[in-house]
């Protein structure tokens, strides 16, 4: 990477300098920033003010001393065009571009660890909706990102078919008379989740069978748990088959009542009992209940809620009825991620490259990850929480530090999107939030059909990329581009604009470079790193395109660092907009000579980069739009 470089060159002539004078500095780091503006140059640094203390001199000298070491390290074909030393003694570094077109800079080597992600994980009780679908295009686009640098990683879907959800779903279609055409069974289970959770609200009776139900599920020997079985595994494959057309992919379906009746909790409950932080409570109101104990030390208590508090009771792994909680199997589940447990699952296929937990399947090599990702919402930190501090009980502290909570905020709805579902917005709220229980939602399905009419009446010219194909880059790029924390208000006019911020914008931009490297000459474009190019002097709106271009892969660098998708989105957004001004204010095609070798060998660079990212995010790289 460009910046690792200079890091690196800087780096060296500091450390040079206070070899032969400072005070020694192990904890030297040298940053630098890329200016806003080109006339402070391409990258800048403060390490000549970071210096003076430890060399006891002024920092503009420090700075010419850099600046002459650094001059001393390159050869005639140096990186650094010039070095500018800015009162009271910023570093500013200009780029030789002609120089680093003819270098590949790649990413740093990654070690082959194995990565676990778990992303989607939806309950499998009715047909999944655009908050699922926001988690699995988060996840999706995580795994993209760790294997385009060189990560192994195995993507995991769990399936909670022992959960309060299915047994409410269950519970309607044993006791709940609804009838209606429906197209798929996911979507016959939305309207009778809602029927059911509304019925509990006057029949104590019909709650009571909920616990039965429950029961009957753990144990999996009745004709209820059958019922449940079946109904689960016919959503999961209406949710897979949603997420499919979204471009995301499972290796492995995990199912929790795999992890119950096959021994993972009871192995785990043994390896608990052995902790001090695990016990059985004899009084009060969780008088019988096995609890995991908050620890009152590290990081992991930071997050959790306060005693009391409605998401204290999650520390409760066994409830008093003997029923587990969530949490509890997703501790046993987590043990296993790691290899930390004597036994193992075996598995059948369930569709083409997609296994499953099943009892009587075989042996496959799944899990012992080196690290954990799990792509939960933000309202499951305090469960998260947990499952690292049972990891740290049982004297797993490496695992506990190497398992990582992606959190993120939950979608709603813009009013416009609420009218279009029917949902009555007189109330006058600036969105709607989604609730299965009172059946308030939008399913994927619903709005896949809804984003490609709206993509299809917009259209003048419908050949190219499909209007359903735009429709789902379009969804999936506007469920990224937030920043992870942020509530995503979906607003259907504003996900499909053809300027802004959005994928349409983004698929425009590729098919525009496409079509301009369409009409030239294949000799013109040059090699795909640009031996051949020759840069004189560059318009601003080229040169800025060409900083741009040259950060790709560190931005790549931070994301994975970060995990943080929507920087992504920022950066394609980015080269887009770059990329569209360059291409109002230079000419490429009435250019001439080298100028125009330069500028299409420039819009080469795009297509490639912006096809890189565009493939990182899950979206496509169409020819024509």
């Amino acid at each position: 990477m460009l910046s690792q470089w200079i890091v690196q060159s800087i780096t060296k002539a500091a450390q040079s300098l206070i070899e032969n004078g400072g005070d020694n500095d192990s904890g030297l780091i040298v940053k630098i920033e890329m200016p806003a503006s080109l006339e402070h140059g391409d990258y800048s640094s403060n390490i000549a003010m970071q210096l003076a203390k430890s060399l006891k001199k002024p920092p503009v000298h420090i700075a010419e001393l850099i600046k002459a070491k650094l001059s001393q390290q390159e050869n005639k074909n140096s990186l650094l065009s010039r070095i500018e030393i800015v009162p009271p003694g910023f570093l500013n570094l200009f780029i030789n571009w002609e120089e680093w077109a003819q270098r590949d800079f790649g990413l740093p080597e990654y070690s082959n660890d194995k990565v676990v992600i778990e992303h989607t994980s939806i309950n499998p009780n009715k047909s999944a909706h655009i908050g699922h679908l926001r988690n699995s295009c988060i996840g999706d686009t995580l795994v993209r990102m760790l294997r385009r640098v060189g990560y192994n990683v195995e993507i995991h879907n769990y399936i909670d078919d022992l959960g309060n959800q299915l047994a409410d779903t269950v519970v309607g279609l044993l006791n709940i008379p609804l009838s209606g055409e429906y197209e798929r069974f996911g979507d016959y289970c939305w309207d009778l989740y809602a029927t059911t959770n509304k019925e509990y609200a006057v029949n104590s009776v019909l709650v009571n069978k909920r616990v039965e139900v429950l029961h009957a599920l753990e144990d999996g020997v009745s004709n209820v748990s059958w019922m449940g079985m079946v109904a689960a595994e016919r959503i999961v494959r209406e949710h897979v088959q949603d997420m499919s057309e979204f471009g995301i992919q499972y290796d492995l379906l995990v199912w929790e009542s795999s992890i119950v009746r096959e021994g993972f909790w009871s192995s785990t409950f043994q390896l608990l009992q052995q902790t001090s932080l695990f016990y059985q409570e004899t009084e009060g109101k969780l008088a019988g209940c096995w609890v995991l104990k908050p620890s009152s030390e590290g990081k992991v208590r930071d997050n959790l809620p306060q005693e009391g508090s409605e998401q204290a009771i999650e520390k409760v792994l066994v409830r008093s009825n003997g029923i587990l909680t969530y949490t509890a199997k997703d501790i046993a589940y987590h043990l296993w991620k790691y290899g930390l447990l004597a036994k193992d699952f075996s598995y059948q296929p369930f569709s083409d490259n997609l296994w499953t937990t099943r009892s009587n399947g075989i042996a496959k090599s799944f899990g012992h990850a080196d690290l954990v990702i799990n792509v939960i919402d933000y309202r499951q930190e305090y469960p998260q929480a947990m499952v690292k501090q049972a990891l740290q009980a049982l004297g797993y502290a490496k695992e506990a530090e190497k398992l990582h909570h992606v959190s993120y905020g939950v979608v709603s709805l813009s009013p416009a999107a609420a009218v279009e579902l029917g949902i009555d917005i007189s109330d006058g709220k600036s969105s709607y939030a989604m609730s299965g229980r009172q059946g308030i939602g939008i399913k994927v399905s619903e709005l896949t059909e809804l984003m490609e009419n709206v993509i299809q009446n917009k259209r003048s010219d419908p050949s190219g990329l499909s209007s359903r194909e735009i429709a789902i880059a379009a969804i999936r790029y506007y469920l990224l581009r937030f920043n992870l924390q942020t509530e995503v208000v979906f607003d259907l006019r504003q996900a499909t604009e053809i300027s802004g911020n959005t994928g349409v914008y983004l698929l425009y931009t590729y098919a525009r470079a496409t079509s301009v490297l369409n009409k030239v000459e294949n000799k013109i474009i040059g090699t795909a790193h640009g031996t051949a190019v020759k840069i004189a002097s560059l318009e601003p709106a080229e040169r800025a395109l060409l900083r741009h271009i040259s950060i790709w892969l560190d931005t790549l660098y931070h994301a994975v660092q970060d995990l943080t998708p929507n920087t992504l989105c920022t950066y394609a957004h980015q080269l887009a907009t770059l990329f569209n001004n360059f291409y109002s204010t230079c000419p490429i095609l009435k250019a001439e000579g080298e100028v125009q070798h330069f500028r299409v060998w420039l819009t080469a660079k795009v297509k490639e980069t912006l096809g890189d990212a565009l493939q990182v995010l899950g979206l496509p790289t169409p020819e024509r739009m």
